[in-house]
């Protein structure tokens, strides 16, 4: 594949990944309750997602992963639950900001984790990589070197859209130190967490 031909992807996936959903809702949530680390590390497991299935989509597995659609369910749910623990977590969070800078769920892979069970679980990724690519990739000659440009133009794609996001959620959540302003920020924080559980549970 020429260099030429990889654009309608990058496209395609910048628009995907750009229009507001439970990934991007999340990560916000996840910046404004606990910074702007904590949400990078959400943001690789998002990341990591996408790149499962690209994967899936390239080696002609959405068969199999059509046939064990259950585990994705199971996946979905368990993803929506830990959003909403931390969305629970958020809204009963203390207005010190101390506590907030403490709160749970903010280690490596607690983060890491939650982002890669958001996007296996969101229909918007599955349908794109099962439904959406084959029309902008011609899947059956994709080469192994075709195959990591796309991971890394994944990467960098995905990294270019939701990192901005994240960067101004916690730059906002920075200059927020009054105790009023906190308990907005957090109550914001659980809601877009909230919607984002929503999303993904309730959503076919």
């Amino acid at each position: 594949m020429f260099l030429l031909e990889y654009i309608p992807y990058v496209i395609a996936l910048g628009i995907a990944a750009a229009i507001p959903g439970p990934g991007i809702a999340a990560s916000v949530g996840k910046a404004l309750g606990s910074g702007f680390r904590p949400a990078l590390y959400f943001l690789n497991g998002l990341v990591l997602g996408d790149l499962t299935y690209l994967t899936f989509a390239v080696l002609g597995l959405s068969a199999i992963a059509t046939l064990f659609s259950g585990i994705f369910v199971v996946i979905r749910y368990l993803g929506a639950a830990y959003l909403l623990w931390l969305a629970w977590s958020f809204w009963t969070a203390g207005i010190d900001p101390s506590k907030v800078h403490a709160q749970q769920g903010a280690g490596f892979w607690p983060s890491f984790s939650a982002g890669y069970m958001v996007t296996m679980g969101n229909p918007k990724t599955i349908i794109f990589y099962m439904a959406l690519l084959p029309s902008v990739v011609d899947l059956k000659s994709v080469t192994g070197v075709d195959y990591a440009i796309l991971a890394v133009l994944t990467v960098l794609v995905l990294y270019a859209v939701v990192v901005p996001y994240i960067a101004l959620a916690s730059r906002a959540r920075a200059f927020l130190t009054n105790p009023r302003a906190l308990r907005i920020l957090n109550r914001t924080a659980a809601s877009a967490m909230a919607g984002a559980a929503a999303f993904i549970a309730f959503r076919e």
